[in-house]
């Protein structure tokens, strides 16, 4: 295994279940990325309740609360020592390559030489910065979402965050409430409210079972793994963060960046159609929701349906913006992450740099994935999506494992 995340924690805990030897390899220490590579306010996305990992939940009292990454880190590093997770910390792999009758793992403690591998080293190892990112004029600093830790990293003066998926919704908001006016470029994104007929939005794609849809069930499996994150934030007032929230308290939207010319920033004219798409695959969630309310008697037993007030978009939002003015003097690239796979000789990865499978099942015998946006339900990225991946992938490798026996 190779990422002592929740996701290669998870599979550790089924793998241990099937009495099959394994070791966790960890760059760092348990839950790297989110003692590393999250900023300082940052909480989960869902509830406490949902931190759901095989023989292992939630047991505080603030059940619908939204852990801080402390949290997340002490509830990792906790279900690793209750698993008694193998894990070999401090160790950074240098290399997977194929040999006979399996894998060498090379690392810069040792080598393993195994039957099996599982990759759990997540999907957010490097922040992808569009190539427009070559343009920017000298005078203005920029930074990624994943080297962001808060406001005070920042120069005085605006700041234009670039994405408007959770993260860069989340940054607008903290950095214009220090006192920094924000721009916000929105491409696509997908709009959500944080309770929704007085449940979390995540209660009702727990029970209606959205979370649960297969990965082939869906017609396009490429574009649903594709789908930006869902605009929500952890808080404790559970409030609803997406975009007219923010231009409510005065951040300026305009549309995705389309690029850089003689230090000018131009934008797309797609703001208005980005976020009337938005609105809509919103409500056609709200109303799969409110179908299956309906379906299984709970009208009586939660607020009324309702829906949200359409996005408030400009009449005539600003298609470029002169960057050498010094209005902005921050730029802020939430423009997503992507796997790194540099030390991977395995001939697995398709043109974009991703890696080939079918359900965490990769075309190279013997070699498996884990923790990835829609592996195989729709919750898969989320931590208590692992549980039930690990459950199938490690039953499909416990079979691989007798099939190949020598």
């Amino acid at each position: 295994m190779i990422g002592a995340g929740h996701a290669g924690l998870a599979m550790s805990r089924c793998l241990t279940d099937r009495s099959i030897d394994h070791v966790v390899i960890e760059r760092g220490e348990v839950a790297n990325s989110w003692r590393t590579e999250r900023w300082d306010s940052l909480r989960l996305l869902t509830p406490n309740w949902q931190s759901r990992l095989p023989g292992f939940g939630y047991d505080g009292d603030d059940p619908d609360g939204y852990r801080t990454m402390p949290e997340v880190i002490d509830f990792l590093t906790r279900y690793a020592g209750v698993i008694s997770a193998p894990v070999q910390t401090n160790t950074k792999v240098t290399s997977l390559s194929a040999a006979e009758s399996g894998f060498v793992v090379a690392a810069d403690q040792g080598s393993w030489r195994c039957r099996t591998v599982v990759l759990a080293t997540g999907a957010c190892n490097v922040a992808r910065v569009p190539a427009i990112a070559a343009a920017v004029p000298s005078g203005i600093a920029t930074i990624t979402s994943m080297d962001y830790r808060n406001p005070g990293q920042l120069e005085d003066g605006g700041v234009l965050v670039v994405g408007a998926s959770a993260t860069g919704t989340q940054l607008a908001d903290e950095i214009h409430r220090s006192g920094r006016p924000v721009i916000l470029a929105v491409g696509e994104h997908v709009r959500a409210p944080r309770l929704y007929r007085g449940k979390d939005i995540e209660w009702w794609m727990d029970v209606a079972g959205v979370h649960d849809e297969r990965y082939d069930e869906v017609d396009d499996i490429g574009r649903a793994r594709r789908v930006p994150s869902l605009q929500l934030a952890g808080s404790p007032e559970r409030r609803t963060l997406d975009l007219n929230a923010l231009t409510g308290i005065g951040v300026r939207l305009v549309g995705r960046i389309a690029g850089i010319i003689d230090g000018k920033a131009q934008f797309s004219g797609s703001l208005l159609n980005n976020c009337t798409m938005a609105d809509l695959k919103m409500n056609r969630l709200l109303g799969t929701i409110d179908e299956w309310a309906t379906a299984n008697g709970l009208d009586g037993e939660v607020d009324a349906p309702h829906r949200l007030a359409p996005t408030e978009v400009e009449s005539a939002p600003p298609l470029s913006m002169d960057l050498t003015t010094g209005r902005i003097r921050t730029i802020v690239w939430a423009t997503g992450y992507s796997p790194d796979y540099s030390w991977l000789q395995i001939p697995v990865l398709d043109r974009k740099g991703q890696i080939r499978h079918d359900g965490g099942v990769t075309e190279h015998p013997g070699l498996y994935l884990m923790g990835m946006q829609f592996l195989r339900r729709r919750k898969s990225a989320l931590i208590d999506g692992a549980g039930d991946d690990a459950r199938d992938l490690s039953d499909h490798l416990a079979s691989y494992l007798r099939q190949n026996s020598a």
